[in-house]
């Protein structure tokens, strides 16, 4: 990580370990997805953004699961008895050892924090020469959480569980997050001493934070400013809270650089996804991750934008439209009642309603190209692999199984009869 203009060594260590029994699941909680990303991809993934030079990931319960998520993107240490999260931490104790530098503990389940947060975690604990650097927040309703104890001058002395915690210290509202930023060498060398002499009679980490005070190193905080961001996953309704969390986020994000969201509640635009400005996104629309759209288009109501997708200035993507790994050119109309998948279509088209590209034939994915100032009739069924020229018109109720040269029209479809009927 780049701090002043140094390069500084920072590890992360992720807590992948944990049960996870409240989601009443089969599979590891870990690997439920928000957004299509499973929530410890998305801790690992915001570890490398942050400029990690390594990422271990402590296993245990299903790890089978997690390391088929992760595969070779993390080393892994492995907790096979759940003693507590300093118990966690020394699993890693081979990847510490003999380094220089921080190391951060993130949690597997707490999934949304925001990597300018992190990043000013892991500057401030390398610029103050902290031992560590917690990250806090503010709770009205700080039940649950351990206490931050601080001296008369601000400094922190220690973190007290709820459990263990007198009534003046319950009273407490600065809370402990669980992430940290740790001096390597102080980190281990602190390990050595914290025993299980607690109500739960586990290896708190948070032992740690007095252990080092004792010894007159210096220890620090960051206070969240959005308390959204420490929140974990421990069951269905949780997970169902982070995606709104989340949602809201980034739909207020968008709308901030000029982009009509109409109905943030109903709108579910994922990450890593880039809107113009002044394009509208009308309501029940999903845009996925990896989509680029341009400026001044108008997508929705009930628009399906899933990945790959890239898509022109003033484009229309009207009501009932599914777009897969599509290239859209600028002003193209695909207006309702339509599916392109592995197409790409030029500039100034015009898709009728029912049209479809039929991309798959049971085996491959094939491909549909379409030029510009293409006319495309209501109900026609493009059979992939085909190519269309520039300037076509496709009838209305065509099946095309075959390219169509520029300025040509297009049409395949019986003949029209006319024959006697009786009712009865």
């Amino acid at each position: 990580m780049i701090i002043d203009g140094e390069d500084k060594y920072v590890m992360t260590v992720i807590m992948a370990a944990g049960k996870g029994t409240r989601m009443k699941s089969e599979k590891s909680k870990l690997v439920h997805k928000i957004y299509d990303k499973e929530l410890v991809k998305r801790v690992t993934e915001l570890a490398k953004q942050v400029g990690s030079d390594e990422v271990v990931a402590v296993v245990g319960h299903l790890r089978e699961q997690v390391e088929a998520v992760l595969g070779d993107t993390v080393k892994y240490a492995y907790q096979d008895e759940l003693l507590g999260t300093g118990h966690a931490v020394m699993q890693a104790k081979k990847y510490l050892q003999g380094k220089k530098g921080k190391v951060v503990i993130l949690y597997g389940d707490v999934p949304i924090i925001r990597k300018e947060t992190l990043e000013n975690l892991i500057t401030k604990s390398y610029k103050n020469k902290e031992y560590a650097t917690l990250l806090t927040a503010i709770y009205e309703n700080p039940t649950g959480y351990g206490r931050i104890i601080r001296d008369e001058g601000g400094n922190i002395k220690a973190i007290v569980e709820e459990k263990d915690a007198n009534m003046y210290e319950k009273e407490i509202k600065e809370i402990n997050s669980g992430i940290y930023c740790f001096d390597i060498e102080e980190l281990l060398s602190s390990l050595e001493y914290i025993k299980p002499n607690n109500a739960q009679g586990e290896y708190y980490l948070t032992d740690v934070i007095k252990i080092m005070n004792d010894k007159g190193l210096k220890t620090g905080a960051v206070i969240v400013e959005d308390n959204t961001e420490i929140l974990g996953v421990n069951d269905r309704a949780q997970l169902e809270l982070l995606t709104r969390v989340l949602r809201m986020r980034i739909n207020a994000e968008h709308m901030r650089n000029g982009v009509t969201v109409e109905d943030a509640n109903s709108i579910y635009i994922h990450d890593n996804v880039i809107i113009g400005v002044d394009t509208v996104i009308h309501p029940n629309t999903t845009i996925k991750s990896g989509t680029i759209i341009g400026s001044n288009c108008e997508i929705g109501p009930n628009a399906y934008i899933r990945e790959g997708c890239i898509i022109g200035d003033n484009v229309k993507v009207g009501n009932c439209v599914e777009l897969k790994n599509v290239k859209v050119g600028n002003r193209t109309k695909i207006p309702h009642f339509i599916y392109l998948g592995d197409t790409e279509i030029g500039e100034d088209c015009n898709v009728g309603c029912g049209a479809i590209t039929c991309n798959y034939d049971g085996k491959n994915k094939n491909k549909t190209v379409i030029g510009d100032r293409a006319f495309i009739g209501s109900n026609v069924n493009l059979v992939a692999p085909v190519t269309l020229g520039d300037d076509v018109l496709i009838a209305a109720g065509s099946t095309i199984t075959k390219d169509v040269p520029s300025n040509n029209l297009g049409i395949a479809r019986e003949k029209q009869e006319n024959r006697p009927y009786n009712k009865k």
